[in-house]
């Protein structure tokens, strides 16, 4: 059918719950069938009725007023295509599916003028015609989750820097909110991109001391012969090429927090010195013989788990329940759901610009975003934000401007922008062409396919082959 392809996947709530094999149903969507002459079959009404708040009318005029996100037009209706029409301009339904009497070109055709969202032919299972309404309810939700994403900014929260809605967010929100005054050392753990400097960023600036330096380094990126004057800092003649006196970060961040990043990535020897410096609260800096005091707050982060790294003899136990004080686990993206489509619009803004203005996500977009696992996490979706916007045709980003990589199964189906969009009598020659290419040129197997008369088809080659019948089928 004309949009089945269009369709799959759609939806916010089932991309999100579909990753870990469970179907979430739509029991609040409405759902009007119109059957002016009871045709529907029984086992097609119950499965509907199964899974949506279902209304039956023989007349549209029954229905009073609108607000179903879906309407259903029965087969037999006199004229289904003006019905659908009505149904559509008169604000009865978002979206009409219409079970047609066979699965036509001319059908097909017909639906899409009257604006359809599907055409499921007459005698289809139940279960296929339940896919395909739920395919519409999916794709007006989505619609609308994305109409209140670019309406405006994303609302203000107690911690704006931490950007979702979902369960997993809320909860890390929680416990931030509980331990952010405290002075304990904390520790932050989470698969890589996931955003754990974000969260201990949002630490220093909602806890004791907002107005103190916040200073990061990663562990894993400073040489190791130049780790330990990093943290504890030295004094001049300590070392060659140590011609004045220099502060670790830890003393520069006292009156404020210091955050270590991939702390997991510290050798062994400098792991011993920084235990003992959390424990004293003070430190010696290379070639100083007195010991300094120190008060800044200690934030830690890893990708990695910290346990096994234990249990390999690679991270000393007592430095790990140090600080492991308090722990804070960041959820990956792919455990987000519809947190995607926020961030997602969060980094579109930021990536708008005068001359490359874009405002939001199309529906093919967004589904290619809440089917993708993510491995990269937050930091994967900026960066193919980022890069979506930077080439994006229009003010919308649409499936085809994301990497192949996110697309996924929306690159089989590409959507269509509207200035895209051809012409109904294009779209008919361009399927008509292609029935004749995949039966060799048989024009008596193809009217059969298509629903034709042959007279018809002669008719409409003769047009495509501008007189004379003569038609250059479409190539592989």
């Amino acid at each position: 059918m004309f949009c089945n392809n269009a369709l799959q996947g759609a939806g916010f709530r089932i991309a999100a719950q579909c990753q870990h094999g469970e179907e979430l149903e739509h029991m609040s969507a409405r759902l009007l069938i119109v059957d002016e002459h009871d045709k529907i079959a029984q086992p097609v009404l119950s499965a509907l009725q199964r899974r949506f708040k279902v209304s039956c009318v023989h007349q549209l005029a029954e229905a009073n007023g609108g607000g179903f996100d879906v309407a259903v037009i029965a087969p037999g209706a006199d004229d289904e295509t003006e019905l659908c029409r009505h149904v559509i301009e008169s604000g009865t339904a978002a979206e009409v599916v219409i079970l047609g009497s066979s699965p036509s070109l001319e059908d097909t055709i017909r639906a899409i003028r009257a604006q359809a969202s599907d055409f499921v032919p007459n005698g289809d299972e139940p279960s296929a015609v339940v896919s395909r309404v739920r395919q519409s309810v999916e794709l007006i939700e989505l619609r609308r989750e994305l109409a209140r994403l670019q309406a405006g900014p994303v609302p203000i929260t107690p911690f704006p820097e931490l950007i979702g809605e979902s369960t997993a967010l809320r909860r890390l929100k929680l416990l931030i909110e509980r331990v952010a005054r405290s002075e304990a050392t904390v520790l932050i753990t989470g698969e890589s991109g996931t955003g754990k400097e974000v969260v201990a960023r949002t630490l220093h600036a909602h806890g004791p001391h907002p107005s103190g330096p916040f200073l990061v380094t990663s562990l894993g990126a400073v040489p190791r012969q130049l780790l330990e004057s990093e943290l504890f800092g030295h004094v001049r003649g300590a070392f060659t090429g140590a011609v004045t006196d220099r502060k670790g970060l830890l003393l520069r961040a006292s009156g404020g927090s210091l955050f270590l990043d991939e702390v997991a990535d510290m050798p062994l020897d400098v792991q011993a010195k920084l235990l003992r410096a959390l424990q004293q609260r003070s430190l010696r800096a290379l070639g100083q013989r007195e010991e300094v005091p120190f008060n800044a707050r200690i934030i830690a982060a890893t990708s990695r788990d910290l346990e096994q790294e234990v249990a390999a003899g690679r991270f000393r136990q007592d430095l790990y329940f140090r600080l492991n004080v308090i722990q804070l686990v960041v959820p990956p993206l792919r455990e987000r759901g519809h947190d995607v489509l926020l961030l997602a619009q969060h980094f579109i803004q930021r990536a708008s610009t005068a001359l490359r203005p874009v405002v939001g996500l199309t529906p093919g977009a967004a589904r290619a975003l809440l089917a993708y696992r993510w491995p990269g996490n937050v930091r994967e979706l900026e960066h193919c934000i980022v890069s979506a916007a930077a080439s994006a045709r229009y003010d919308h980003i649409t499936a085809p401007d994301l990497p192949e990589r996110v697309r996924g199964q929306e690159s089989l189906a590409p959507e269509k922008d509207v200035s895209e969009l051809i012409s109904l009598r294009e779209l008919e020659r361009q399927h008509i062409l292609e029935v004749l290419r995949s039966v060799g040129g048989n024009k008596a197997l193809t009217s059969r396919r298509l629903g034709l008369d042959r007279k018809t088809l002669y008719r409409k080659l003769k047009e495509y082959g501008e007189g004379n019948g003569a038609v250059e089928l479409p190539s592989e």
